[in-house]
Formats: C-alpha cells, sequence, structure tokens
C-alpha cells in the first residue's frame, strides 16, 4: 500500500512540473507583460526599470525556477487587470466554484445511482424508457443553453428562483459560504442543476449498463440459487460490484466539474474562478490564467490520488494481486 501511494505521489509531482512548465510559458509567448501593465505611453526606459523588477531580464530557466518557487508557495504576482496578488483573488474565488460543484457532483450522484437501478432493474418499463429518453437530453444539448432555458423558465416566466449571482454568504474564517444562508441555497439551486446534468447522466447509464452486466455473472445465478432476496442480490451483490468502475468515474468527473464550471459560472454571473479565468482571458492576464491551470491541475491530482485509493480499498482483486505479486 505505501508503495502504491508513493508511486502516485511520484506522478503527481510529474504531472505537476509539466503543468508548471506549460504555465510559465504563457508569460514567455502570451504578449508582453509590461506592455500590460505600464502601457504604450512610457518611455523604454520605464519598461526596461519594471521588467527588471519583475525579473523578466533573467535567463529562461531562473525565471521558470523563481516560478516554480513562487508557485509552491501559493504565488503568482499580480493580476495584471486589478492590480491585486492573484493568490487573494483566488482565496475569494476558489469557495464559490468548490461549492458549486461539491452541489452538482452529490446531486449527480444521489439521482443518477438510483436512476440507473432503477432503469437496470424494470428495463422493459414505461418510467425507464422515459428516464433514458430524457437523459438523452443531458447529453446533446449544450450546457449554455439548459443554464439559459432553466433561466427562462424558472426566473423569468415562473419567478421561483433568482437568475445570477451567489447570494448572502457567511464567513467561516477565511471561507466564504452560501450553504448555511436561504438566499446563497436559492442562488445555487439552477447553476447547480445546470452543472450536473451531464454527470448526471452518464452515471445514470454507467450504473444502468454495469448493473446490467453484473445481472448476467455466474456469481448472481448462484445468489439466485442460494434462495436470497432479490433486494439481497440486487443491492448487496450486484449494486456493489457495480460501483467499482462508477468511483473512477465520479471522481474524474468531480474533476471535470470544477475544471468545467467556466459556461455555467458565465451564464449565472458566479463569482467563481470560471468567470474569473473568462475575465482574465479577455484581457490577457497570464498570472490568473497560468494560476488556474495549477490550480486545476492541482485538483485533478488530488482527486485522482484518492479514487486510486478508494478503487484499492473497493476492489480486493487489485489487493490480491499485490500480494500475490509481492511473495
Amino acid at each position: 500500500m505505501l508503495a502504491f501511494v508513493v508511486r502516485r505521489l511520484l506522478q503527481a509531482v510529474v504531472v505537476m512540473l509539466v503543468v508548471s512548465f506549460i504555465a510559465f510559458s504563457l508569460f514567455q509567448y502570451v504578449g508582453d507583460p509590461v506592455l500590460s501593465m505600464v502601457g504604450q505611453d512610457a518611455t523604454p526606459a520605464e519598461r526596461e526599470q519594471l521588467r527588471s523588477s519583475l525579473g523578466l531580464d533573467q535567463p529562461f530557466y531562473v525565471q521558470f525556477g523563481h516560478f516554480l518557487g513562487n508557485a509552491v508557495q501559493g504565488e503568482f504576482g499580480l493580476s495584471y487587470r486589478q492590480g491585486r496578488k492573484v493568490s487573494t483573488l483566488i482565496v475569494e474565488r476558489f469557495p464559490a466554484t468548490l461549492e458549486l460543484s461539491l452541489a452538482a457532483g452529490l446531486l449527480a450522484l444521489l439521482v443518477g445511482i438510483p436512476l440507473g437501478v432503477y432503469t437496470a432493474l424494470r428495463r422493459k418499463g414505461f418510467l425507464s424508457n422515459l428516464f433514458l429518453a430524457v437523459s438523452l437530453i443531458g447529453v446533446s444539448l449544450p450546457t449554455f443553453l439548459i443554464g439559459i432555458f432553466l433561466i427562462l423558465l424558472f426566473a423569468v416566466i415562473l419567478g421561483w428562483l433568482p437568475s445570477y449571482g451567489r447570494g448572502d454568504t457567511v464567513m467561516i474564517g477565511w471561507w466564504s459560504s452560501g450553504f448555511f444562508t436561504a438566499k446563497g441555497l436559492q442562488h445555487l439551486i439552477l447553476p447547480a442543476i445546470t452543472l450536473c446534468l451531464f454527470q448526471l447522466t452518464l452515471i445514470m447509464r454507467l450504473v444502468r449498463a454495469e448493473m446490467l452486466e453484473v445481472l448476467r455473472t455466474d456469481y448472481i445465478k448462484f445468489a439466485r440459487a442460494r434462495g436470497l432476496s432479490d433486494r439481497a442480490v440486487h443491492f448487496g451483490h450486484a449494486l456493489k460490484n457495480t460501483l467499482v468502475p462508477v468511483i473512477t468515474i465520479t471522481g474524474l468527473q468531480l474533476g471535470s466539474i470544477i475544471a468545467f464550471a467556466i459556461v455555467t459560472e458565465t451564464v449565472f454571473q458566479w463569482p467563481g474562478m470560471g468567470l474569473l479565468f473568462i475575465q482574465a482571458v479577455q484581457s490577457a492576464d497570464i498570472p490568473v490564467m497560468a494560476a488556474y491551470l495549477c490550480l486545476i491541475a492541482l485538483v485533478f491530482v488530488i482527486i485522482n490520488l484518492i479514487v486510486d485509493l478508494l478503487y484499492f480499498a473497493v476492489d480486493p482483486r487489485l489487493r490480491m494481486d499485490r500480494a500475490a505479486a509481492a511473495h
């Protein structure tokens, strides 16, 4: 187990080094940050002085070393657009993105797994076919169109829910949370539904396919021959083995939710990292773009490590294979 964790950590370090190099390359090949900061009216002497103070006149490897050292400490310089520390902007925006992603991921699991089990056990029923037909919406329609439709229906026509913003928040230390206010929860509903629809559909169809496959196996037939009830067979044996690949896909999808919340945050003007990144792209705010790339890569690395450990814990075949290899 320890060797497994160490190997995964070494792989994570390599991935973060590659992503850091890509993020640092933005500073070299996406415009001149000096021109972005001082404008066109600055004299050549002023530009050179600023370039020297930022360390941009040093060799490439020296600049990359400074970038890595600062990135390890969570520092990515000043935002060209806002003139504030990028780490401060991340602290302000990341809680909103994480809460939205967690709400969307939890909603996708709580709805997707039961629907997948139901459509597998009642695969010829009317409701099962209806759920499968409706689930195509989550796959075929783009996220921004789903968000606009939900705003039109629930915010404009019915007037039940707010259409933009995060609502009221409370501070828990440095963390700003909307989970503990009524307005915050109301503002969370529409973007969370919009963000979770694709993942919900994917999880439902995956659970259904895996459930159907497991129900055909010999050990399920043996369990039925022993006289076990349908409930014990379906939920004690079939569903338990179905969840092994679901854990892997769900973990990867949670990372995707965080990474690709950009569209949803833009549609609902949700003040998270996605909206900050879009604004950074529009104004060529390279430090914010580099910080976003590194942060998302770190999220994916952590989630993949957790998924690997859960997979190792849930699937006894992996433990047996490693034990056999050790002997």
